[in-house]
């Protein structure tokens, strides 16, 4: 049995799995991970010292964890989609969020999403912070 090509159909699913998060994120239904993440996910924050963060489990103790400072809303933007194999793609994005106190952070997302009889899963997610423009680079 071959894998199944990625299509159209798929993209779409992807962009719509990386918006999910924010909405999932966002509303408190962190018992809905499973749609987001594979089991056995590595969700790297090493940047924000968290280290990496092994399953969906740790993800939800971090965020908790974070509580109020969590931002109250994630909103995903500048999706690139780079199919590996038909079964695995590569995902940047934008992602911004808002704070309770109006407060705005930019980061931006290095995934790696793959196909699961479940649908697509963010087998592997970095976080990285945007603090400077032109990523860092002198004019």
């Amino acid at each position: 049995m071959t894998a199944a090509a990625f299509t159209p159909e798929d993209r779409a699913a992807v962009t719509e799995l990386l918006a999910l998060h924010g909405h999932l994120f966002d509303d408190g239904e962190l018992h809905r991970l499973d749609e987001l993440f594979t089991p056995d996910v590595r969700y790297d924050v090493t940047v924000f010292g968290q280290g990496v963060l092994h399953g969906p489990a740790q993800i939800l103790a971090a965020a908790l964890a974070l509580a109020e400072r969590n931002p109250v809303g994630h909103h995903v933007t500048n999706i690139v989609v780079t199919p590996v194999t038909d079964d695995q793609v590569r995902v940047r994005s934008k992602g911004l969020g808002v704070g309770a106190d109006g407060s705005c952070s930019s980061v931006t997302y290095e995934d790696v999403v793959v196909r699961t009889p479940g649908g697509w899963r963010i087998a592997h997610r970095t976080v990285l912070p945007r603090r400077a423009p032109l990523g860092g680079r002198a004019r």
